[in-house]
C-alpha cells in the first residue's frame, strides 16, 4: 500500500517543515514495525519549494491471517486461498489507516514541540493514494472529501488496460488537494474515510471504536452532509454502535448550533439515575415467544430440531414442566458446541436423564423422532433450498408428527426496518429464502391442510403497523382423527 502526502514552500516557510510536523526526518528513510507489516517512511524530495513524504506499508499476509482468526477478513474458514490471494497487500484500506495512526500519531493529534506554532498553519497540500478501493464509485469519493475542502480527482482504474472493453474495476487512483487544511485535518480526513471508501475493516469493530470515531472526526464529522453512511461503515455496519455514535454526533451538533457544551445539553438525566434499559434482543424474545407457546400446548417432551448450539435446548432446561428435551442436528461440530454450552459432561444424572442431543437431518423420516409431544423448528426452513421443504415437511408433519408443532422464521417485509441490512439482502449468508408474511402464511396453510393440522399465528418481536414483526410464527396443532379425516 502506498500514499503520499505533498506540500510547497517559500524560503520564509520551507516545504520542510513537513519533516518537522510528521516527526520524520527528511534526510532519513525509516521503517516500523506494526501488527501486520513493516511501515516505511522516506521523502523523494525534499527541498524549500517542495517535499513529498511517503507512507509504504508491506503487508504481512501470512501474519495477517493468523492475527484475523475468527475474525475480520482473516477469519473466514472456507476462503483459505482468498487470505493470501487478494487485493489486501496492494489496495489502501484500514490496514493503510491504521498504520497512518500509528507512524504519525503526534502529527494527527497537531502535536510538534520543536516548532508548536506549525501545526496550526494551513499549507497546501496534495495527497496521492494510486489505489483505493471505493465501493460507490468516483461520485461518493467527492461526496465524502469535497464537503472537507478537497478538491477532489478520483480517476476509475481499468480491470485490464489491455481488454477496455472489461470496464472499470472497483478501484480509484485519488489525489486530494487543499490549501486550507492543515496537516493534522488531513490524517484525520484519511485515517476514517480511507476504510470508509473500502466498506471494511481488517479488525472486529469494538464497543470503543465509537469514541475513537468521535475523537477524530472531532470538528468535521458532525456538519458532514454524509455522516449517516460515514458512520455505518467506519463501525463495520453494527447497528447498535452506529446508534450510538449518531446520537453522540447530534448532541456535538447542536451544542455548537447553541454555541455551548455537550455536558449541558445532555442533562436531561441526573448522572445517579438508573441506566436506560437495553432492549431485549430478539433471540431471546424468539425464545421467550416458543417457550410460552409450548407451555400453552401442555407439552412436556419436546424436539428442537435444528437445535444448532443449543440456546433453545438450554432454555427449556431451567423448566421441569418440559421432562424430555432432544435436540436435533445435521452438524455434528454444532452439537458439539452445544454439549459444552450445557456442560453435560458435568450435569447431574437427574438432570442430564432430560436432555440428549442427536445427529440427523431433517430431509430424512427418522424413527427416533416419534412419539413426542411438541417440535420446535426455529430458524431452520429458511436455511434450505426450496425444493427441499416437502422432504422436511413430510419428515417432521408426514412421519414424526408431534402433537404440536413450533416453525419461526423471519419477516422479509421487516427488513427495511434493519438500518445496518443493505436494500435486497437476506439477514443471514446462507438464508436460501425470506418470506413475507403471506408467503409464510400460504405455505403453513397448505402443510396443515395436508397433514390433518389446524394452525395460527403469532408475531414475534415489535408488531410494525406497516410491515409486521421482525419474526413471524405458526403455531400446528394436530386435530382429532375426526377433524383429520373431514379436512
Amino acid at each position: 500500500m502506498f500514499l503520499t502526502i505533498t506540500t510547497t514552500g517559500t524560503p520564509e516557510r520551507p516545504a520542510t517543515d513537513l519533516g518537522y510536523l510528521l516527526h520524520k526526518h527528511p534526510d532519513k528513510a525509516q521503517a516500523f514495525s506494526t501488527s501486520y507489516g513493516t511501515a516505511h517512511v522516506l521523502y523523494p524530495e525534499a527541498d524549500a519549494e517542495r517535499c513529498t513524504a511517503a507512507l509504504l506499508l508491506e503487508v504481512d499476509a501470512v501474519a495477517l491471517v493468523r492475527r484475523g482468526k475468527g475474525k475480520g477478513r482473516g477469519g473466514a474458514p472456507d476462503a483459505v486461498l482468498a487470505q493470501y490471494v487478494n487485493d489486501r497487500p496492494y489496495a489502501a484500506s484500514s490496514l493503510l489507516a491504521v498504520a497512518l495512526s500509528n507512524v504519525f500519531s503526534s502529527a494527527m493529534k497537531g502535536v510538534c514541540n520543536a516548532r508548536p506554532e506549525l501545526p496550526g498553519q494551513a499549507r497546501p497540500l496534495r495527497v496521492e493514494v494510486p489505489a483505493l478501493p471505493a465501493r460507490g464509485g468516483p461520485d461518493l469519493v467527492r461526496k465524502l472529501f469535497e464537503p472537507l475542502g478537497w478538491a477532489v480527482t478520483a480517476e476509475p482504474v481499468a480491470l485490464d488496460t489491455a481488454f477496455p472493453e472489461w470496464g472499470d474495476s472497483r478501484y480509484v487512483s485519488l489525489v486530494l488537494e487543499s490549501d486550507t487544511l492543515t496537516l493534522a485535518e488531513a490524517l484525520r480526513h484519511l485515517y476514517v474515510l480511507l476504510p470508509v471508501l473500502d466498506d471494511a475493516k481488517h479488525y472486529w469493530v469494538a464497543p470503543d471504536e465509537v469514541d475513537k470515531l468521535l475523537r477524530v472526526g472531532e470538528g468535521w464529522l458532525p456538519g458532514h452532509p454524509e455522516q449517516r453512511l460515514i458512520t455505518s461503515r467506519y463501525l463495520s455496519r453494527r447497528w447498535s454502535l452506529t446508534r450510538q455514535a449518531t446520537e453522540r454526533l447530534e448532541l456535538v451538533r447542536l451544542a455548537e448550533t447553541d454555541d455551548s457544551e455537550v455536558e449541558e445539553i445532555d442533562n436531561a438525566v441526573e448522572a445517579e439515575t438508573e441506566a436506560e434499559e437495553k432492549p431485549t434482543p430478539l433471540a431471546v424474545q424468539r425464545r421467550e415467544a416458543i417457550v410460552t407457546a409450548l407451555r400453552q400446548s401442555g407439552a412436556a417432551r419436546v424436539l428442537d430440531l435444528g437445535c444448532g448450539q443449543g440456546q433453545l435446548v438450554q432454555t427449556l432446561l431451567k423448566d421441569p414442566a418440559f421432562t424430555e428435551i432432544v435436540g436435533v442436528d445435521v452438524s455434528m461440530r454444532a452439537l458439539t458446541i452445544a454439549s459444552r454450552r450445557l456442560k453435560l459432561d458435568r450435569m447431574g444424572e437427574r438432570q442430564a436423564s432430560r436432555v440428549r442431543l442427536l445427529q440427523g437431518s431433517l430431509a430424512y423420516t427418522d424413527a427416533r423422532l416419534k412419539g413426542y409431544d411438541a417440535a420446535v423448528l426455529s430458524e431452520v426452513v429458511e436455511h434450505l433450498d426450496l425444493p427441499r421443504l416437502p422432504a422436511l415437511e413430510y419428515a417432521v408433519f408426514g412421519s414424526a408428527r408431534p402433537r404440536t408443532v413450533l416453525v419461526t422464521t423471519p419477516n422479509v417485509e421487516y427488513n427495511v426496518r434493519w438500518e445496518s441490512l443493505p436494500a435486497g439482502h437476506v439477514r443471514h449468508g446462507d438464508h436460501r429464502f425470506e418470506w413475507t408474511r403471506a408467503e409464510f402464511r400460504a405455505w403453513a396453510e397448505e402443510v396443515a391442510e395436508r397433514h390433518g393440522y389446524g394452525v395460527v399465528f403469532e408475531p414475534v418481536g415489535p408488531d410494525d403497523p406497516e410491515v409486521g414483526p421482525p419474526t413471524q410464527m405458526a403455531v400446528f396443532t394436530m386435530t382429532t382423527p375426526k377433524e383429520a379425516k373431514a379436512a
